[in-house]
């Protein structure tokens, strides 16, 4: 069953949000959505496959500070 996980993800600008997106991208079918709210800094990752520390180093490989909040509603 698929997750939604939530992250905070210091992002300033696309040009931030694009470098997570890239870095979710690489893993495939793996993800299967990502939404980003850059406004509040937010990255929701739905997934059936991935744990919240698999994502979350992945995105720890843009160079942002991020942290896993939790399972989003």
């Amino acid at each position: 069953m698929s997750q939604v996980y939530e992250f905070s993800v210091e992002m300033t600008c696309s040009g931030c949000s694009g470098a997570v997106e890239k870095v979710l991208g690489k893993l495939g079918d793996k993800v299967e959505n990502v939404r980003i709210d850059l406004e509040n800094k937010k990255v929701f990752v739905t997934s059936a496959e991935l744990s919240a520390d698999q994502l979350l180093e992945s995105i720890k490989k843009t160079g942002k500070n991020t942290s896993y909040i939790g399972l989003a509603n």
